[in-house]
C-alpha cells in the first residue's frame, strides 16, 4: 500500500511554466501521487501544454490548461481566479515559471535585469499572493517556489539570475513566516543544471564545454533529468511536509557540496 503520508488524492495543483521541461515534469508527478492539475504557461506555449495536459489526464486526472503570464500581474490574478472556480480549491502552487539570460556583468542592459527579475522574482511573488487568497480562505496550501542552486552560490555572467533566485530563497523564508498562521507552508527547491529546452538554448555548451563543466562543478557527473526533481515536489506538497516552512531543499547532484 503507498504511504498515505505523500498522497495528493484530492489536492488541485498549479504549476506554472508546465508546458515542457521541469514544470511538465512536476505537473505530472503531482498527478501521478494524486492531485489534478491546472497547467499553465505564455500563450505561445501552450500547443505545448496540451502534451503535459495528456499525460496528466491519462493517469486519471482532471486537466486544464490556462494562459499565465507571470509578468501581467491582471493575468496571474484571472488565472488563479479561474483554476479556484475550475476546480473548486486550490491547494498547491508551484512557481516555475523562469528565465535565464546569461551575459557579463558589464554588459547586462536595464531591459535584461528587468525580464530575468521580474519573471525570476517578481512573478514568483505575485503567483504566491494570488494563491495565498485563495488558501487563507480555505484554511491551509502550499506553495512551493522553483528557486536554484545559484540561489547560495555564484557563477560568472549571472549577475541577474542569480540575484533574483537568491531573492526567491528569501522570500521564501519571508512568506514562510508570515503565512503559517493560516495553514500555509511555503518552501522553495533549489536545482541543479538540469536538461530542459530553456536551459540548452539560453546556454548552449559543446560536447567538451559541458565535459569540463561537470567535472569541474557537479559531483553526479551529469545534467540533472526533469524527473528528478519529481520526489522533492511530492514530500513539500504532501501531508507529511505539514512541520517543513521556509526551508531551501537543494537538488543539484552535490553542486553546493563542493
Amino acid at each position: 500500500m503507498p504511504y498515505a503520508g505523500l498522497s495528493l488524492e484530492g489536492k488541485v495543483a498549479l504549476v506554472t511554466g508546465s508546458a515542457r521541461g521541469i514544470g511538465a515534469a512536476l505537473a505530472i508527478g503531482l498527478a501521478e501521487a494524486g492531485a489534478d492539475v491546472a497547467v499553465s504557461d505564455v500563450p505561445e506555449r501552450l500547443e505545448d501544454a496540451a502534451t503535459t495536459k495528456e499525460r496528466v489526464e491519462a493517469l486519471g486526472k482532471k486537466c486544464t490548461i490556462y494562459a499565465l503570464d507571470v509578468l501581467d500581474l491582471d493575468n496571474i490574478k484571472s488565472a488563479t481566479d479561474q483554476v479556484v472556480e475550475d476546480f473548486g480549491s486550490l491547494n498547491i502552487l508551484i512557481s516555475n515559471a523562469g528565465i535565464r539570460r546569461p551575459k557579463p556583468s558589464l554588459e547586462v542592459t536595464e531591459a535584461d535585469w528587468d525580464l530575468v527579475v521580474d519573471t525570476n522574482l517578481k512573478g514568483v511573488f505575485f503567483c504566491a499572493q494570488a494563491a495565498a487568497r485563495h488558501m487563507i480562505a480555505q484554511g491551509g496550501g502550499r506553495i512551493i517556489n522553483i528557486a536554484s542552486q545559484f540561489s547560495v552560490v555564484a557563477r560568472e555572467n549571472r549577475a541577474a539570475y542569480c540575484s533574483a533566485k537568491a531573492g526567491v530563497a528569501n522570500l521564501t523564508r519571508v512568506l514562510a513566516l508570515e503565512w503559517i498562521k493560516h495553514g500555509i507552508t511555503v518552501n522553495a527547491i533549489g536545482p541543479g543544471p538540469t536538461v530542459t529546452p530553456g536551459m540548452m538554448a539560453a546556454v548552449p555548451r559543446s560536447a567538451e564545454e559541458l565535459e569540463r563543466e561537470l567535472a569541474e562543478h557537479m559531483p553526479l557527473g551529469r545534467r540533472m533529468e526533469p524527473e528528478e526533481l519529481v520526489g522533492a515536489a511530492i514530500y513539500l506538497a504532501s501531508p507529511s511536509a505539514s512541520a517543513t516552512n521556509g526551508h531551501l531543499m537543494i537538488v543539484d547532484g552535490g553542486w553546493t557540496a563542493k
